[in-house]
């Protein structure tokens, strides 16, 4: 999928894992445009910026992106395609930094993380600095010709900006994925094998969970993922998120949400998009 003028907005710095997902989305040609936060990238979607924006919602092994979760339910944006890549942290310095030389790691917290056991061993006293992103730490390093410190990012950002890998695949866990989802301002109908994802509440009453997925499983529809998040302004109450295998365009699909829709206080389709792998 690709189109020499689709801009789509990212959040990170060039060479940011948000960059290599929309280039494995659409293709080479694509333009991504980076922002500094995942907040303006919702804006800059909203406001005809760009035509799509890419976010990421979960990671294999850190699990959900929450403040995603949160602006999927507060903008008026619909999720039009998924994909996931895998995330392979490259320890990256200056050129002619050695090991020995490393007093620092620099990088966003997940990505510090995700490379712990990895770091003890290969640089067990090295201090850790959270970044607010992967390649924007490598940026900064460069930016500020920083000779005894290292960043956690992509090979990718190693290459734009024309620095050293010191150590390859530092994640302690080789099946790192994160799953990306391409929001838009209008919907899709998915051809072929179709993913739904919905969020609602509901009153707080026994039963009232099973109740509502008791909707899917009498129609035999896969539930791919629940998450609860706090409701704002309701102690002790939840938005609940639902990914299912299928459309709502389909007849069985169509006849969960509406049964769903009589039993809950709030409902919202976030989009129907092709399944991706």
């Amino acid at each position: 999928m690709s189109n020499e003028t689709l801009r789509i907005a990212f959040q990170g710095e060039r060479g940011a894992y948000g960059e290599a997902a929309a280039v494995a989305y659409f293709g080479d040609s694509v333009e991504p445009v980076p922002y500094n936060d995942f907040d303006s990238v919702f804006e800059a979607v909203t406001n005809k910026q760009v035509e799509r924006g890419i976010l990421p919602v979960e990671n294999s092994l850190m699990g959900s992106i929450h403040r995603n979760y949160d602006l999927l339910l507060r903008y008026e944006l619909s999720i039009v395609g998924e994909v996931q890549i895998p995330i392979a942290h490259q320890l990256i310095a200056l050129p002619g930094v050695t090991l020995a030389d490393v007093k620092k790691v620099y990088s966003q917290p997940p990505a510090l993380a995700q490379c712990e056991h990895s770091l003890h061993k290969l640089l067990p006293h090295a201090e850790r600095v959270p970044t607010y992103d992967t390649a924007g730490s490598i940026k900064m390093i460069k930016e500020q010709n920083i000779t005894n410190g290292a960043g956690l990012a992509s090979a990718r950002a190693a290459t734009i900006y024309g620095m050293h890998i010191l150590h390859a695949n530092v994640q302690d866990d080789a099946e790192n994925f994160t799953r990306f989802v391409v929001v838009a301002r209008e919907p899709v109908v998915p051809q072929g094998e179709a993913k739904t994802s919905i969020v609602f509440s509901m009153k707080n009453e026994p039963g009232s969970l099973f109740k509502c997925l008791a909707v899917f499983a009498l129609r035999d529809i896969d539930l791919t993922k629940l998450e609860s998040r706090p409701l704002q302004g309701k102690r002790w109450q939840y938005f609940f998120y639902i990914d299912f295998i299928g459309s709502q365009y389909e007849d069985c699909c169509r006849n969960a949400l509406n049964h769903l829709q009589e039993i809950t206080t709030f409902f919202k389709i976030l989009g129907s998009y092709p399944r991706g792998v």
